[in-house]
This record gives structure tokens, sequence and C-alpha cells, in this order.
């Protein structure tokens, strides 16, 4: 397993995890919630049945009543009593700032029961709704068969109870997404030092090798009048690709220059290059506009269409074909560079994991191709690039796309 795939295998873990926690808190909630919920309606019953036997006993000095109007004042919830008409009877627990406001109570039944007191109807109103949304009423039968009706709702400790778990997990999430971006931002920013660090370091001990070379092959052309030795001039062609190498390596962390360039010839010009340096089997083709022109930095876009051929070649086992193919969008003012290979394919829910650092399908690749090809084509070239369309055993599209040169405004990397 590739350590990209292994670090993705943890995030799952860790999320799963998460997920696990957070089901084991709303469950245990919903267990709290629920019990309580039934203590309330417990003790509901008891006041109900307390406020029936008020009514019943007729004798106000009867010791038993006085015990009873303590049950039933032991209530904490918000409790409404009304008749079988909805006119309310009696109250507790409510805000007493709307029920002493000057509009006489719509009281229908005489009893020890009834507060004549000054109510809001519509607040009223409005509790009595919430407290039939909320629970079934508790329905109490008086001896002359009228029927009253008991609401109550949810205590303040229930529906805090009831919420509290979801803004506590809110509160961790946002913690955590927060702490994450930060973190994240952090490697990020530790990743591109070490990632520029080790170029220019590159870049810095590639220099002498490459100058030593240089010169011995100045010396085999003096000492063996072999000037146009083709042998002498691809090893001469091959330390001149070196030196671009180590210059590739030295730009990386640097501002990178761009000049409007004709996008066919330079993807021309290094695909004649490769071509002689791959399989026989293999063959290659550039087609498209030949006259677009795009804001470029060749030494470092030669690179992304290295590593791109690079893919496509490995892509191919045996005999094979490489386009790479430039589309002028007149639309958008945009220039597509479209790498199409005839190999195995990329399944589709990996198209954005092949840019991943670390990230490779070779026993030997260290995963940084593709990686290094989209920092160098988005933060250099401020373009994009994706995989367009793959199949595995039916090849696969990788598309590059720039601004134009008309399109192009200078901006700081």
């Amino acid at each position: 397993m590739n350590p990209y795939e292994q670090k993705r295998r943890w995030k799952f873990l860790l999320l799963a995890f998460a997920v696990v926690i957070a089901a084991a808190s709303l469950w245990y909630s919903y267990y709290l919630v629920k019990n309580i919920a039934l203590s309330e309606r417990t003790r509901a019953q008891v006041w109900a049945i307390s406020t029936k036997k008020i009514v019943e006993i007729e004798d106000t000095n009867d010791e038993f009543l006085t015990y009873i109007y303590s049950v039933r004042d032991s209530l904490t919830m918000p409790a409404i009593v009304t008749d079988e008409r909805d006119s309310i009877i009696y109250w507790k627990g409510l805000d007493s700032t709307r029920t002493n406001i000057p509009q006489e109570a719509n009281l229908s039944i005489e009893s020890p029961l009834v507060h004549r007191k000054m109510y809001d109807p519509a607040y009223f109103k409005q509790q009595l709704e919430e407290m039939k949304s909320q629970h079934l009423p508790i329905v109490i039968t008086l001896d002359n068969g009228q029927k009253w009706f008991v609401f109550y709702k949810d205590s303040l400790l229930l529906t805090q109870l009831r919420v509290f778990p979801y803004i506590q997990l809110t509160v961790i999430a946002i913690f955590l997404l927060v702490a994450y971006t930060v973190f994240s931002s952090s490697r990020r920013s530790e990743q591109n030092l070490v990632w520029v660090g080790m170029a220019k370091e590159t870049a810095h001990q590639l220099g002498t090798p490459i100058s030593s070379l240089m010169a011995w092959i100045e010396l085999l052309k003096e000492k063996f009048n072999a000037d146009n030795d083709p042998l002498i001039l691809e090893m001469e062609n091959d330390v001149k690709r070196l030196e671009m190498v180590a210059d590739r390596f030295s730009k990386i962390g640097s501002k990178a220059v761009l000049q409007s360039h004709p996008v066919f010839g330079v993807v021309e010009d290094y695909v004649t290059y490769f071509k002689v340096r791959a399989s026989d089997k293999i063959s290659f083709i550039v087609t498209g506009d030949r006259e677009v022109e795009a804001m470029m930095n060749i030494p470092l876009f030669d690179w992304v269409i290295e590593n791109l051929l690079k893919n496509a070649v490995n892509a191919i086992e045996g005999e094979g074909k490489i386009e790479v193919k430039v589309i002028e969008n007149l639309v958008k003012e945009q220039v597509f560079i479209d790498v199409i290979d005839s190999g195995k394919g990329i399944p589709r829910m990996k198209f954005e994991t092949i840019f991943q650092p670390g990230y490779t399908t070779r026993k030997r690749g260290w995963g940084l191709g593709l990686s290094l090809t989209r920092r160098i084509v988005e933060n250099y070239h401020k373009g994009e690039i994706f995989v367009k369309d793959s199949e595995p055993g039916r090849g696969t599209t990788m598309r590059i796309i720039l601004k134009s040169s008309t399109r192009y405004e200078p901006t700081t990397t």
C-alpha cells in the first residue's frame, strides 16, 4: 500500500471513529431525554389526579386537601387545564408578565381551582398549541361526567437536554474544522519550504558535475576533431537537458518569468526530443492549432509535458500511440493541450488521487511527478490540469488549460 492510500485509510478510520462517538453521544442523550420525559409524564399525571381530587373534595377544611395542594404545587413544568371547549380553567408555570395584563379571562367553570387573573389570550393560545404539539393531554373525568384536559410542555431542563448534544457536537465540529484548517495550512507551508529547499539544493548539487561534463565534451571534440560526431552531439544534447533540469529545479519557489510562445511549437519541440528516447513501439503525434500562443515559461512547461509523456508511456504495455493535441477555445480565449494515450487507463475514483504527493502505481515511483506538474501549471502558469477522460483498458486524456496571450494578466506567485 502506498503512503497516500495508507494516509487516506487512516482518515476514513478516524472519521468512522468520530461518527461512532457522535452517534453514541446522541443515543445516550436520547436515552436520558426519553427517561426524563417519562418521569415528567408521570409527575403530570400525579398533578392531574391531585387537581381532580381538589375539585371533588367539598370540605375546604379537610386536612387531606392541604396535602393534595402541596402535591399539585410541586409540578415544575408549565401546564394548562382546559374544558372540552378549550376554555382555560387553570394554568401553572407560565410567564407572569403575560398573565396579568388588563383583559378578562374566559372562565367558564366555577371551582376553587379557577385563577381569577387577567391574561393575554394570544399568549395562552400560543402556549396551548405548543403544549398540544408536544404531548397528548391527560384527561380528567369529573363526578358530573364533565372532562377536563391537562396539557403540559417539557421543562426547561428537558428542552435544553434535547438540543444540547447538537450544539455540543456543532461546536466541537467547528473547533476541529478550524484546527484542521490551521494545522493543514501550517503543514502545507512547511512542505512547501522543504520542497523549495530540496529543489534548490538539487540544482546546486547538479551544477558542478554538469559544468565538468560540458568541459569534457569540449575536450573530446577538440582532441578527436569530432565537432559533428553524432554520438558526441547526442551527449551534448543530454548534458544540455541536465542543465535545463537543474535550471528547472532552481526556478521552484521563485517567480516564474512568462513570455508569449506558440504552444504548438513548444510542445512539438519537446515531443521530438522525447520520442527518440522512448520505445519504438510507441508512436507520437502532435496535432492542432499552430498559431495559438500562450504565456509560458518553456523550461517549466517542458517539465509538465515530460511528466505527462512519461506517465503515458508507462501506461502503454507493448505497442501504442500518444497524441498531443493543441486546441484554441475562442469563446473563453483559452488554450487546451490534450495528452491522449492508448494505455491501461485510470479508474474514475482515482482522477483526483493521482495528483496527490506520494501516490504511485509503480514499485520504484516516488509519486511526485503529477503533483509537481499540477503545481507548475496552477501556481506558475495560472492554468488548470485534470483528467478529461479515462476508462480502464481504453486509454486516458489529460487536459491542460492555459490562458491565451490576449487574456494574460501579470500575477505574483
